[in-house]
């Protein structure tokens, strides 16, 4: 008898009494909904997200593609838009979405959990683990949404998330107008008239979405997103840092200080294996080769001459790639360095009549000093003496007729 007393003690629950505007229970219905592929007929579980008021029990619901990151954020973002407002805090289960390690005290938060709450001002109490009396207003919200919104549409086929959702969207309206049967009002009334006044206004700009991933940084000085690849500066070359992928942009972080910002590129096949590099990012060895252009290395020789323009220009022409060209050039400037723009003018003067552009033609011409040595002279054509001959009558013989 005492036992029993005793163990019977052991079960007591506490009675919460939730303050308006105070908590956001979210979680997800253990019950899953059927999606199929139009074009296999293959069908796939789409997951079901319940985030509920605990003051007023006001309720959304929505069916995700999963329960990863990026549809746990887009599902918070979008109940926060279904209500409106901004609870002070939300209380999760310990989903690895969310919590990277659980603990009641102080739980390591994801850090793009952590992002979207510091957005939108709130704070994340994530409840016990396997204790769900912590979440009983979410489980029993859960509960509530399994018996009047999924058993309803068990039977239903679905060929996509968008008709999925619009018809829970229609039977989601009919649960928050459906009367208490303990309480005056329903659930819709109950909010408006505890949780809405109470609530924090939604921020001007919605949270931009964004996942993070560590990655360390390559010998060409960039990081692979999605098979795109970015750059960072040189410096960090086989250095550990964080990067941001966000919907727009790329930023990579390099022990809490943000070292880098791209554009995102498009995730299609033509981007993959591309660059997209800053040229702040590059070793100065690298800027200097990167800055000479077919076109920049074409201004230059105008500074030098014609010859040595016309030198440009057929190599340019003449070379399978434009790196090869390129490169040529890069190496003619070279030489005006040693020798000075007169004499490699007058190389390139002898190049162009004797046809030999390359820059080892050149070279040797400037090391032998054969640029000091005068063209050689063009031979005059000899003269073709006038024909003289008794069948030549020439013009004035047939004015005559």
């Amino acid at each position: 008898m005492k036992y029993r007393d005793w163990r019977g003690g052991l079960d007591a629950t506490m009675r919460l009494d939730h303050k308006a505007g105070d908590k956001m229970f979210v979680d997800y219905a253990g019950q899953t909904l059927g999606i199929t592929d139009p074009a296999t007929g293959e069908v796939r579980r789409a997951q079901v997200f319940v985030a509920t008021l605990a003051a007023s029990s006001y309720t959304h619901v929505e069916v995700t593609e999963s329960k990863g990151i990026a549809d746990w954020l887009s599902s918070h973002r979008r109940a926060q838009e279904y209500f409106g407002a901004v609870p002070k805090a939300i209380a999760p289960d310990n989903l690895k979405a969310g919590v990277t390690q659980a603990c009641f005290y102080e739980p390591d938060l994801n850090r793009a959990y952590h992002e979207f709450a510091e957005h939108y001002g709130v704070a994340i109490l994530p409840t016990r683990v396997r204790k769900p009396r912590d979440k009983a207003k979410v489980e029993s919200g859960v509960q509530v949404v399994e018996r009047w919104i999924l058993a309803d549409l068990r039977d239903r086929s679905f060929f996509g998330l968008v008709e999925a959702n619009r018809a829970v969207r229609g039977l989601l309206e009919q649960l928050n107008n459906r009367p208490f049967q303990k309480l005056p009002g329903c659930r819709k009334t109950a909010f408006e008239e505890m949780d809405r006044p109470a609530l924090s206004p939604l921020p001007d700009q919605p949270y931009s979405l964004a996942s993070w991933k560590k990655v360390r940084v390559n010998v060409d000085y960039h990081v692979e997103v999605s098979g795109h690849y970015y750059s960072v500066p040189h410096k960090l070359i086989r250095q550990q840092v964080g990067i941001r992928i966000a919907q727009n942009t790329i930023e990579v972080f390099y022990k809490g200080l943000r070292v880098a910002v791209h554009p995102r590129a498009p995730d299609l096949a033509r981007y993959k294996g591309k660059h997209t590099t800053v040229t702040e990012h590059m070793p100065e060895a690298h800027q200097r080769h990167n800055r000479w252009t077919p076109d920049r290395l074409k201004e230059w020789a105008k500074t030098v001459g014609e010859h040595t323009i016309a030198v440009f220009e057929q190599i340019m022409v003449a070379r399978r790639h434009p790196e090869q060209g390129v490169r040529s050039c890069l190496g003619i400037q070279r030489l005006a360095k040693l020798y000075g723009h007169q004499r490699l003018e007058a190389a390139c003067r002898r190049a162009c009549f004797f046809g030999s552009y390359s820059y080892k033609s050149i070279q040797a011409t400037l090391q032998n000093g054969y640029d000091h040595k005068p063209l050689p002279e063009a031979e005059p054509k000899e003269e073709s003496p006038p024909l003289s001959h008794e069948n030549v009558r020439g013009a004035a013989y047939y004015k005559q007729y």
